[in-house]
């Protein structure tokens, strides 16, 4: 039984020999055909060679899979098994040394299926001689050098690919993804195999923005830092700012790099900075003129009292009544905007359901749903949406919303929708109406105190339904266009 040889190379070599080993394995059946190519090896003087022998397939399998050798010459005859079947399984068991296949006679079809497998050369044993197994060794180690620096580099860059916090992706010049990371599936809401072969633009909410882009790529070949909305699978606007640049792999290859830097929370903080500090400055504003009109206010309500338990005609006690009714209509109307500025104050919380308050709501304002000959419907989780809630405050808050949602319907063609989900930790609120909808001009102005374009309006209902939800430490997104209705979408934190 032949027996694994080790052959290293002892007599007086050139001054330019690589005196670092070079660990060669011969996996062949034939001792004969060893020594033969062995001896090839062994002629070339410029190295250092330490050959090894396997002459059975599973030895030479796991020798291979041990990554122990440099380089591997592979007879295509293995007894049961072929050259080619122990090269195919070492591949799959993500060897990536050389390998090279041997045969006694030349065939095109095995040379063709050995490359394509993987073999780093194809060698027919009747042409071998040193010259030709040189090069081949040369060429493969400095193939399989190249290889590993490349795979090295890949790694890095798809660990910094898939490890960002940002979206990053490629597609074609369509914007059709073609590789994604995580956080693009993330955030568009689909899987990252869902998303190769969708459009960029089928997620853009704004349409005229798909122009812009077209227009700058094909113009100056990239797009920087362009502030886009886009809309998620489960149909949550994104506010982001995108880059995209075309690229070349080779000269016909083109594709588009991309990053979408999700900034719909920092938009959200500075609206709610905004809203705050305006909200703040309303309420500064209101306690101030309640308290410089009321001083002169409660003077003219003395004056009246005075004069009335005097014996005027009837003509005077027809005027003082007049200025007795406006004057106490003005001392509501500063009680009102009093009211509204004080929902910041702290909540009465308990843990209660948001289908429990949003029932009492309906009730309230049945009539005017009856009256206006509304459609509506509820629908709800089967578990309790708990939070913590001061209940009477947010009565109030999904009241004003819904009667507003009600005011803009026409009557018997309104559809009222009101339902509750769970979603990411969140309990969600979405009062829908199908009314005429908010003017893109008035929807930055919703929630800013006493702005209305009612007739008759105060313009602190939506005002006081901000403080209300805000305090609970909620949210409130607004989705309408004109003639196809609103939707608010409340969003707290589960208790």
């Amino acid at each position: 039984m032949p027996l694994s040889m080790t052959n290293k190379i002892v007599e007086e070599v050139p001054n330019n020999t690589d005196l670092t080993p070079i660990r060669v394995l011969i996996v062949d059946d034939d001792e004969e055909d060893f020594f033969i190519t062995s001896e090839f090896i062994r002629n070339i003087k410029t190295k250092n060679f330490i050959i090894d022998w396997s002459y059975s397939y599973q030895d030479a399998l796991d020798r291979i899979c041990s990554a122990g050798y440099d380089i591997y010459f592979i007879d295509y005859y293995l007894g049961a098994h072929t050259g080619l079947e122990l090269l195919k399984e070492a591949i799959a068991r993500q060897c990536e040394q050389p390998l090279i296949l041997l045969t006694g006679m030349g065939n095109p079809r095995i040379d063709v299926e050995a490359m394509q497998a993987g073999a780093f050369d194809y060698l027919v044993k009747l042409e071998l001689n040193t010259e030709k197994i040189e090069r081949t060794i040369r060429y493969a180690i400095e193939r399989a050098t190249t290889l590993k620096i490349l795979k090295a580099k890949e790694k890095k860059f798809r660990n910094v690919f898939e490890q960002s916090r940002d979206a990053v992706f490629l597609t074609d010049p369509e914007l059709r993804f073609k590789d994604v990371n995580l956080i693009s599936a993330e955030l568009f809401g689909y899987g990252q195999d869902e998303l190769i072969g969708m459009s960029l633009y089928d997620f853009l909410v704004n349409k005229d923005e798909k122009r812009s882009i077209q227009e700058n790529l094909k113009r100056i070949g990239h797009v920087e830092d362009k502030e886009v909305e886009i809309m998620s699978k489960s149909l949550e606007k994104i506010s982001c700012i995108i880059s995209l640049s075309i690229e070349k792999d080779g000269e016909d290859y083109i594709y588009v790099q991309g990053i979408l830097h999700d900034i719909t929370n920092l938009k959200n903080s500075e609206k709610i900075t905004l809203q705050a500090e305006k909200l703040g400055a309303a309420n500064r504003l209101v306690r101030t003129l309640a308290h410089e009109v009321r001083n002169p206010l409660n003077n003219i309500n003395l004056s009246i009292d005075q004069l009335l338990q005097e014996n005027g005609g009837e003509i005077t006690q027809l005027y003082l009544d007049i200025i007795r009714r406006n004057s106490k209509r003005i001392n509501d109307l500063i009680s009102q905007l009093l009211d509204s500025s004080s929902y910041q104050e702290e909540n009465a919380l308990e843990r209660k359901a948001l289908q429990a308050i949003l029932d009492e709501c309906i009730s309230t304002i049945m009539d005017r749903i009856l009256l206006k000959k509304v459609n509506w419907k509820v629908i709800y989780p089967d578990e309790p949406a708990y939070i913590m809630a001061d209940p009477p405050k947010l009565k109030i808050a999904f009241t004003n919303i819904i009667i507003n949602a009600i005011e803009a319907m026409k009557e018997e063609q309104g559809q009222l929708d009101i339902s509750v989900s769970i979603q990411n930790g969140h309990h969600l609120v979405y009062i829908k109406d199908n009314g005429s909808g908010i003017s893109p001009e008035n929807l930055p102005h919703l929630f800013e105190p006493y702005f209305t374009f009612k007739r008759n309006g105060l313009g602190i209902g939506l005002a006081t339904t901000l403080n209300i939800i805000r305090s609970h430490k909620g949210s409130i997104d607004v989705q309408t266009s004109l003639e196809n209705g609103s939707t608010f979408i409340l969003k707290f934190e589960r208790a």
